[in-house]
């Protein structure tokens, strides 16, 4: 459907303008361009793989996955990129000084925009009718279930937990419970002694099964695949980052971090007067983070609360509607725009590009004391984006973000970092990601 709509807009607008082309008074000499049928093919094919790129990368053909509305915001992104890439392509074809006209384009976007609007929710119904939310049941361990089960209950289009039970009824009773009318189970926090053989127990008698996570499957799914003896070896790496990656990646962040400086120094000149001129306070807020190894440096932003935010001492992550963030702060929050000073902390080496998110000494410390793998994270230079933020929120308790990052750390390559930087634009529009937390926590860490 979008490749037949930018089709007629390349036979109706562009091909005639490139084939009439004569050159005018910029002193270009030439003649117009003559397609014949293959050139034309060959140009909707660039076009169709373009978009299928985007479109895959951002998510966008995900129907029943993603919810109607995170389809048609990927797909915006996707036909927006692809529209533009497109665009580069035609005008180098031309080959002139001249720009070609982009109306025409951005009207093809907006018509895709509209197809794409109808196409995510009339598909949506139609999987919704085809294939009902999964009836499941949940096993759970020591820990309270209402965090699993409030995660489960944003998909409600896709799952009903319709009964729970602890394993602490007994082993034989969850077996038996398994074999009733569910279309599935989630096994979340089990013990490994539990875990290990209710996994088989579902796997023997094809019962679909949802298991979240620990610590050491995430690093196992990691893992290299030996075969030296007659039996498989999972080899667990000390450092999974090889030398060369890690010199691939230094280079692409001190060269994109001068470009990025370039091109955003009149945003960042603005956001600092208007910083300036609010309150008469500091333009920039710094903070000690770490990095790597747990070195500590200062992370750079443009201020965005009010001068006393922490007059108390106590570090406090941004909560749901903070009375502590200005007006403009709220402003160049929601768009990222107060993260620009850390560019310059990306060229001096303290942060990467693509990483976890470097946290305060203090908040780590308060996460190790129940949860002492969190300096696994700390393997990797910081990041000004990561897996954690493309695929968590910002409210994502420090044990998901844990999993999320080392998931990245285990499974690095660069076109993972490629991948995460695509998405990270679609995170600015979508309010999950910038959400605080809940009013009574210091950190992200649930209060129980």
């Amino acid at each position: 459907m979008y490749a037949a709509v930018f089709a007629w807009a390349w036979f109706a607008v562009y091909y005639p303008f490139l084939h009439n082309y004569k050159p005018g008074k910029t002193g270009v000499t030439g003649m117009g361009i003559t397609y014949v049928f293959m050139g034309h093919v060959f140009i909707l094919v660039v076009y169709f793989l373009l978009l299928f790129f985007f479109l895959n990368t951002y998510g966008g053909l995900r129907i029943g996955y993603l919810k109607p509305i995170d389809v048609f915001l990927s797909q915006i992104f996707a036909l927006l990129l692809g529209n533009f890439f497109m665009f580069l392509i035609m005008t180098i074809i031309r080959a002139t000084y001249e720009i070609l006209p982009i109306v025409p384009l951005l009207g093809v976007w907006i018509v895709q925009m509209a197809i794409s609007f109808l196409w995510a929710f009339i598909t949506n119904v139609i999987y919704m009718r085809i294939f009902p939310p999964r009836r499941l049941l949940l096993v759970n361990g020591e820990y309270a279930a209402d965090d699993i089960i409030s995660k489960f209950d944003t998909r409600k289009d896709k799952y009903t937990i319709v009964k729970k039970i602890n394993i602490s009824e007994g082993i034989d009773k969850v077996y038996e419970e398994c074999l009733g009318d569910y279309d599935g189970v989630i096994i979340w926090d089990v013990p490994s002694q539990y875990r290990n053989g209710l996994v088989k127990y579902c796997y023997g008698r094809n019962i679909r099964i949802y298991v979240m996570p620990k610590i050491t499957d995430v690093l196992l799914k990691g893992s290299s695949q030996l075969h030296v003896f007659d039996t498989p070896v999972l080899l667990l790496r000390e450092y999974s980052i090889k030398i060369e990656q890690r010199f691939i990646k230094r280079l692409l962040d001190i060269l994109i971090s001068l470009l990025l400086i370039i091109i955003t120094s009149p945003l960042m000149l603005i956001a600092a007067i208007v910083t300036k001129l609010y309150d008469g306070g500091p333009i920039l807020y710094k903070q000690v983070r770490c990095t790597k190894d747990r070195r500590e440096f200062k992370i750079m932003k443009f201020r965005s609360m009010s001068v006393d935010a922490e007059k108390d001492g106590v570090a406090r992550l941004a909560a749901k509607n903070d009375s502590r963030i200005t007006p403009f702060g709220k402003f160049i929050r929601a768009c990222r725009i107060d993260e620009l000073p850390q560019l310059f902390n990306i060229l001096i080496g303290d942060m990467s590009f693509i990483g976890p998110r470097p946290e305060r000494p203090e908040i780590i410390d308060q996460y190790m004391e129940e949860m002492p793998e969190f300096a696994f994270r700390t393997k990797v230079k910081a990041g000004l984006t990561g897996y954690a933020q493309v695929y968590g929120k910002y409210n994502t308790t420090p044990y998901d973000k844990l999993k999320l990052d080392l998931t990245y750390i285990e499974n690095y390559s660069l076109w993972l970092d490629l991948k995460i930087a695509l998405l990270t634009p679609k995170i600015l529009i979508t309010p999950d990601a910038t959400e605080g937390i809940e009013d009574d926590q210091i950190t992200a860490k649930k209060n129980s």
